[in-house]
């Protein structure tokens, strides 16, 4: 279904979770970051996944990486979705590695060459997890060696990889003021087939021209906006609530999620009528 809001599961409020099972539409995590912690864990999610499905946002693909693909690594995220019966993969539209791991999430230049080699690698996962891939639009504060603009790469990998996207609005709206375009437009131009769940976050403001991307606040106006410009034009579509740090109790985020409920509700009723 496609009206439903989901939050990232976070260690802060795992306990909460598991003694209270919060109602949310669904529950997303990194596999990576549960691979290691065990059968306890692992019975955690069973617990979990009894109140609510599971997603899957990845962190340590590098599926842009000039380095060769991890496929051990693939093969333990399919492993991991298979034994949670989790049926979405998504991850980041960037690079994390080149010659060992750099721990930050870097912009691929948005060039034809960098569209073939990243396409390739999508194919690869795609083909060991027997699932579509789901890539992000990611933030980025500086470009290289650009031929193509972000929304012309963004497209060019989508179609020639047959993938699908996950629309990170908070991500439009902070590259839009770094980098100078007009955020309804980027979202009006992207290829509604091709999303197939969302983001939203909040950044911080560190000058006029420079917002920094840091899942640390709350959800700014001009990004609630936005994310209803996305679904008047692209229909509603599965959203989550990310929030990395200064995380807040657990029912202070589920009242922020709830907003995005009712946007929801209205744009779904709203479709409902022009249907009629």
């Amino acid at each position: 279904m496609r009206r439903t809001v989901g939050l990232g599961l976070r260690r802060e409020f795992l306990a909460e979770v598991l003694q209270q099972a919060p109602k949310v539409g669904f529950w997303e995590l990194a596999p990576e970051n549960w691979f290691p912690r065990g059968q306890t864990a692992y019975r955690q999610l069973d617990a979990i996944r009894e109140q609510a499905p599971l997603t899957s946002h990845g962190l340590s693909l590098s599926i842009g990486s000039p380095d060769p693909l991890d496929v051990h690594f693939v093969q333990s995220v399919k492993q991991f979705l298979d034994r949670f019966n989790i049926e979405m993969y998504s991850e980041h539209l960037s690079y994390c590695s080149a010659q060992g791991q750099l721990y930050d999430l870097l912009p691929i230049p948005f060039t034809e060459e960098a569209v073939e080699h990243v396409v390739e690698r999508i194919k690869q996962v795609q083909d060991i997890l027997e699932r579509p891939l789901v890539l992000e639009n990611v933030s980025y504060y500086a470009s290289f060696a650009n031929e193509l603009s972000e929304l012309a790469f963004i497209r060019a990998v989508l179609e020639k990889a047959d993938c699908s996207m996950l629309l990170d609005v908070n991500n439009v709206f902070v590259n839009s003021v770094n980098h100078g375009y007009d955020p309804y437009a980027f979202i009006q131009s992207l290829p509604s087939e091709r999303i197939v769940y969302g983001h939203i976050a909040g950044h911080d403001e560190e000058y006029d021209d420079l917002f920094v991307d840091t899942h640390g606040a709350d959800v700014k106006p001009e990004v609630w906006k936005l994310l209803e410009f996305a679904y008047q034009c692209h229909g509603v579509f599965p959203t989550v609530l990310e929030r990395d740090f200064n995380i807040p109790p657990l029912p202070q985020l589920l009242n922020e999620a709830s907003k995005i409920a009712k946007t929801q509700e209205f744009f779904t009723q709203q479709e409902h009528v022009n249907v009629i």
